[in-house]
């Protein structure tokens, strides 16, 4: 509202320059106004030069963009020469809206020319309000810009300044947009509409109150005098499509996934390229995902690759969703294509238009942009198209994929696997144990064995003689002042336990292919090995604390201790060294009670040392614990480790189970007569 304080300033500006304007030429006044009317003509044919030089050179037809920014460039410097010649001389009110125009075509091109994002603050423009007080008899240099913008739009009222204003008002928004600076541009658009627009842009509950004041801002008539090299137009639009986008990623990272979803479709029919159409039709997906409509996000990602197949991350997401789905078919398939459209150098995005300068995404560029839209690396896809095989039991497929990936590391690692911690890849070691796991299950032993000397011979000089586990490994709440250091010394013991897992694993691993091969003594070798291993560290007891108080790398160091008991145990077995056998399955049940592979070849052992009575009193507890009673107890386990899991499960003995029963039955008889 305009207070009686400013309606007197603005009636004593209008008299004073209407004083200006009666008041006679003096002498060799009429000399300088006429220099005057020459510059500005002058100044005015050369500002349309630039722009129909400009309008020529993309009527040309579409250029590199090394190219294309070259040309803007050139267009800025010419047209900041030509600002500078301008502002050569004394401001005057006649020449102001010819100087705005051309600060507004210069300020277009020093946007144009990035290379993605707007960065920092356009001094430009600020230096352009302060010359429209000067020439209106006032200052503002202690002012911030925002306090600036409103002192010059209250306070100047001339007529012809208020198109050039409000073109140069908008460009200010698109300033602050790429800053996020959300609030300030309210705050300038309320100033730059009229009462009648407010009126008319006044949102109801449930609107969004930026997005209704850009629709409604009354978009100033372009002069015929003032060429302009991007109409203000245009600019309108792409703001709006600006602040929905950028509105509904801060409401999609805050979780408030209803409204960005509105707000995401509003930018979805705005004016931007098909490039960007695509992006938004990601994020669309994205937040229909967490929301946990898979099928929805689902079409939305299609529409973003029907828009543009070149955005690959809308593939990517899709493949997570059919994952989520339990789609494996055509989740393999989805990351097949995305593996392909990786290696092919996609072509340059075009543009949503030759003319247009300031585009929707130099102003919309966040960090949780970039997460969604990030691209996968070929080896991150490649190793997923080896995992979900081996998870979903392809074995075949997951052997070609895997040495594919080690393929790519022997090629060299800095130039093949993203290192900058945003990949999604696990360690390389956990890789190779992945890899030998799948040759394994493929029947290839001996690869396996070799794959997994690879890892026990790059991690033997990385684990220390002795690990002391006793101590916590959790940081401490209220860090001390040497809490550097312990956290030094703690990441230290946790990437010692990490190495003394890959080995022992290799050991493991290397076990059961020999097992597998039929050479017994050798399985018992590496098994042996493994638990040798496993003695520089005193793991804890069982049952001293809650599983989700174990550290996960302990948790898997206990679990390969179980495996490879059982795994020498059932090869002392097949030696018919029964002594040692029933020792490791005791062992094994002892590192984890009640785990019913160890349990059930605890049993076989008993009954084969002729120790009936004992296997009997077993085979009964067994049989009377449930069945899913170990089943859910810890963490997941590595992908590495459930192909051993496999190989360690008792396999179902009908004959021992009825040989059982019979002695059972025979006891009880005996008992009763």
């Amino acid at each position: 509202m305009v207070t009686a304080g400013m309606a007197g300033k603005r009636r004593a500006m209008a008299a004073a320059m209407k004083r200006r304007r009666e008041e006679a030429p003096g002498p060799g006044q009429d000399t300088e106004r006429e220099q005057e009317r020459g510059c500005l003509r002058f100044w005015a044919a050369h500002s349309w030069a630039l722009a129909e030089r400009w309008t020529a050179a993309r009527a040309a037809g579409p250029s590199g963009a090394a190219e294309a920014r070259e040309q803007r460039r050139r267009q800025r410097d010419a047209f900041e020469e030509l600002l500078l010649s301008i502002r050569g001389l004394p401001v005057a009110l006649p020449t102001l809206p010819l100087e705005l125009t051309v600060l507004y075509n210069s300020l277009l091109f020093t946007l144009g020319a990035s290379d993605s994002a707007i960065e920092g603050q356009p001094d430009g423009i600020r230096q352009g309000l302060l010359r429209v007080l000067e020439a209106c008899g006032a200052c503002g240099q202690d002012l911030s810009t925002e306090e600036l913008w409103q002192k010059v739009l209250q306070e100047v009222t001339v007529e012809e300044l208020q198109a050039p204003l409000h073109r140069l008002g908008a460009l200010q928004a698109a300033w602050w947009l790429a800053a996020g600076r959300l609030g300030s541009i309210a705050g300038l658009f309320r100033l730059l509409s009229t009462a009648e627009d407010t009126g008319r842009g006044r949102c109801s509950e449930g609107q969004n109150e930026l997005l209704s004041l850009l629709k409604t801002w009354q978009v100033p008539a372009e002069g015929v005098c003032l060429p302009l090299v991007q109409s203000a137009e245009d600019l309108k639009e792409i703001l709006c499509t600006a602040a929905a986008f950028l509105q509904g990623l801060q409401e999609l990272e805050a979780g408030n996934f209803p409204t960005a979803l509105s707000l995401l479709q509003e930018a979805a029919r705005g004016f931007c390229s098909k490039k960007v159409v695509a992006q938004i039709y990601t994020c669309l997906g994205c937040c229909a995902q967490r929301m946990g409509k898979p099928q929805t996000a689902l079409q939305h990602l299609k529409r973003a690759l029907q828009v543009d197949f070149q955005c690959l991350s809308a593939l990517s997401h899709a493949a997570a969703v059919y994952h989520e789905l339990g789609e494996i078919d055509t989740e393999l398939q989805a990351l097949a294509l995305l593996c392909e459209a990786l290696k092919k150098k996609p072509p340059a995005a075009a543009s949503s238009s030759p003319n247009i300068l300031i585009q929707t995404e130099l102003l919309v560029h966040t960090p949780t942009l970039t997460s969604l839209l990030r691209h996968r690396h070929p080896s991150e896809v490649k190793y997923l198209l080896a995992q979900r095989c081996l998870q979903g039991g392809r074995v075949a497929d997951a052997v070609e994929h895997y040495l594919d990936f080690l393929a790519l590391l022997q090629d060299g690692l800095q130039q093949q696997v993203p290192l900058d911690g945003s990949s999604t890849l696990p360690r390389i070691p956990e890789v190779f144990l992945e890899a030998a796991s799948a040759l394994e299950q493929a029947g290839r032993h001996q690869d396996a064995i070799t794959v997994c000397e690879e890892v026990i011979r790059r991690t033997t000089d990385l684990i220390p003689r002795m690990l002391r586990e006793e101590e916590r490994l959790e940081q401490p709440e209220c860090p001390s002042p040497g809490a550097g250091l312990a956290g030094e010394l703690l990441s230290q013991k946790k990437e010692s336990l990490c190495c003394l897992a890959w080995r022992t694993a290799g050991y493991l691993h290397q076990g059961w292919a020999w097992a597998k091969l039929g050479e017994s003594k050798e399985a018992i070798t590496q098994f042996s090995r493994c638990l040798g291993d496993l003695l520089r560290v005193q793991l804890r007891g069982p049952g001293t604390e809650p599983i989700e108080n174990v550290p996960p790398e302990v948790e898997v160091l206990q679990k390969i201790r179980l495996l490879s008991l059982i795994g020498r145990g059932t090869q002392f077995l097949e030696l018919g060294r029964h002594k040692e056998a029933l020792l490791d399955f005791q062992h094994g049940l002892h590192i984890s009670p009640g785990d019913p592979a160890a349990a059930s070849y605890l049993v076989q052992a008993l009954w084969k040392l002729d120790r009936k009575q004992e296997a009997a009193a077993q085979w009964q507890k067994l049989s009377q614990s449930s069945p899913g009673e170990q089943e859910g107890k810890g963490r997941p386990l590595p992908l590495y480790l459930v192909s051993c899991l496999e190989h360690a499960m008792f396999p179902h003995s009908e004959t021992l189970a009825s040989t059982i029963q019979d002695y059972l039955e025979t006891a009880a008889q005996d008992t009763s007569s």
